[in-house]
Formats: structure tokens, C-alpha cells, sequence
């Protein structure tokens, strides 16, 4: 009786806590150290321990050695190798899909690497929203991937939670974003009892018609991987920042700085540009972390 029931709360911990999130990626579109960068990417030119992969999630699933890409980075090629690593070769060298935010070149690039004069994949199944999925068919060269069959394109729908595993859903929502070729999505990833929210790039949050806080404050939200591109104003002498709006970090923190520190430890900034001293600087992560919020690491795993 006593190994029973050792038994069925083994199982019922691994339902709930065994599917898991791996971080694989915490810098925006360009990657850290960043083209024409002369200043914080030295260091990491000369010592790739501090160079970070574009932000990318892997979403695992331990019971049934499946897992799940959330973005496809131009840096894809060495996070299946770094995931690979990570997870000692547990998993298959490729992921049961790859779900997609929207078409800017951090976050859909990496699909070359499937095709015939790389990997030549066969169907990988890339999830994403109606227009993204009919810019990747009907523009070239990705369009040659669905031809030659080496992605196999699945169209999510918007605000309903779509079955991918056991005990686990996706649900695509669209967030305010420049969408030049496709719309923007953010996911929230669903397991049981627990669930992670996404949101890699936004414009701002006040520009949605949702509110962040409310989402963060339902109780089955346990971590929310939020847009942190930039920290604050200024950040890009040369450059209108207003031509690439995100939310900066301050606005963030002021937009929850009432609110409970369990909701701020729900939150874990990623997507840092080149110039986010979040990205970089030990003082402002400190800083940051004090007031409650956290900082997504890459090779990190949150259950």
C-alpha cells in the first residue's frame, strides 16, 4: 500500500511539475554581441561565456521525451545543439514543432536551416497566426521550404488554447507590434495547474486592449516571459526610439509597482537589446531583482 501511494504521488508531481520551460535565448533580433557594436559586446567578443542567443524557449515534456520550440532564432542552429546539451540527449535532435511570433528576423530566420542546402528537415510543423503563415508561402525562400516539404505550416486561431501534448496547450493572442508582413502573437503555454505567458515584443503595453496586470494576477499564470528590448528612454543615440517602440523596463516596473511582490516574481524580463544594461551590467539586474521582478537567464529551467 505504502509503495502505491509513493507511486501515485511520484506520477501526480510529475504531471504537475515534470513539463517544464528551458530558456534558450535572452537578446533582441541582433544577438549579443550585436553587429556594429563597439562598446558593452566587446567582452562578449572576447569571451563567448557572456555572449547571449537571441531569445527562444523550449517548452519540454519529460513523461513523453517530446519537446517544443518557441521561436525560430537566426541562432536555431546552435540552440538545437545547446538544447541538446543541456538536456544530455534525452530528446530528439528536433523539436515537435516550432511556434512563431511574428516576421521580424529574430524570431522566423532560423527556418533556413531546415531546408535542402542545410538540414533538410522533413515537415517540421511551424505553428503560427494566418498572416504569418501565408507570408511564409507566399514569399521566397521560405516558401521553398513548404514546397520541398521541410516544414509543414499549421495555422493557429486566435484565443483558443490548441492540444499539443499531453496535458498541454498553446494559445495564440495578438499583441499591438509593427506588422509590416504578419500580425504579432504573444502564447500562453499551458500545463496542469500551471501556465507561462510569452510576450517577446510589444509596442506598449497601454496600446493593447488587454491589461498585463490583470492577466498576471490570475493565479494559474506562474511565470510571464515579458518584452524588455529596451530600459529606458535614450537608449539609442543615432536613432527616434519612437520608430521601434517597446515598452521600456521602467514603464514596466511603474506599471506594477503597486502591486504584490507574488505578482512581480511572476515576471521575467527577456528579449534585451545590446543596450539594456539589464543584458550586461550586474548593478541594474541587482537593482531590479530588489524591487521583485526577475531576469530571464539563458540555459535557465522554470517549472
Amino acid at each position: 500500500m505504502r509503495f502505491f501511494i509513493i507511486t501515485l504521488l511520484l506520477l501526480i508531481v510529475q504531471s504537475i511539475f515534470g513539463q517544464h520551460i528551458i530558456v534558450l535565448g535572452t537578446a533582441q533580433d541582433g544577438g549579443f554581441p550585436h553587429i556594429g557594436c563597439q562598446n558593452e559586446c566587446q567582452r562578449a567578443h572576447r569571451n563567448p561565456d557572456f555572449a547571449k542567443y537571441v531569445t527562444s524557449l523550449a517548452l519540454v515534456d519529460p513523461k513523453t521525451k517530446q519537446w517544443w520550440l518557441f521561436e525560430a532564432t537566426p541562432d536555431m542552429d546552435k540552440q538545437l545543439q545547446y538544447f541538446q546539451t543541456l538536456t544530455h540527449k534525452e530528446y530528439p535532435y528536433l523539436p515537435e514543432g516550432i511556434f512563431i511570433t511574428h516576421a521580424h528576423i529574430g524570431h522566423y530566420t532560423g527556418l533556413m536551416s531546415l531546408g535542402r542546402e542545410a538540414l533538410g528537415a522533413n515537415k517540421v510543423k511551424v505553428y503560427a497566426l494566418p498572416r504569418m503563415i501565408d507570408f511564409l508561402k507566399t514569399n521566397g525562400p521560405w516558401s521553398q521550404l513548404i514546397d520541398l516539404e521541410n516544414i509543414s505550416p499549421v495555422i493557429l486561431p486566435t484565443d483558443l488554447p490548441v492540444v499539443i501534448g499531453e496535458d498541454l496547450t498553446v494559445e495564440a493572442f495578438t499583441v499591438p507590434h509593427r506588422d509590416e508582413f504578419s500580425e504579432t502573437a504573444g502564447f500562453k503555454i499551458s500545463k496542469r495547474l500551471k501556465s507561462y505567458l510569452f510576450i517577446p515584443d510589444i509596442d506598449k503595453w497601454r496600446k493593447w486592449d488587454r491589461s498585463i496586470v490583470e492577466l498576471l494576477d490570475q493565479r494559474e499564470i506562474d511565470y510571464a516571459f515579458l518584452d524588455a528590448t529596451f530600459y529606458q528612454e535614450g537608449e539609442l543615440p543615432n536613432r527616434a526610439m519612437d520608430k521601434v517602440p517597446h515598452p521600456f523596463v521602467v514603464e514596466s516596473m511603474a506599471l506594477f509597482d503597486k502591486e504584490s511582490r507574488a505578482l512581480k516574481r511572476k515576471i521575467q524580463f527577456i528579449h534585451f537589446n545590446h543596450t539594456n544594461p539589464l543584458l550586461f551590467d550586474k548593478k541594474t539586474q541587482i537593482d531590479l531583482m530588489k524591487e521583485g521582478y526577475g531576469i530571464a537567464e539563458q540555459g535557465k529551467t522554470y517549472y
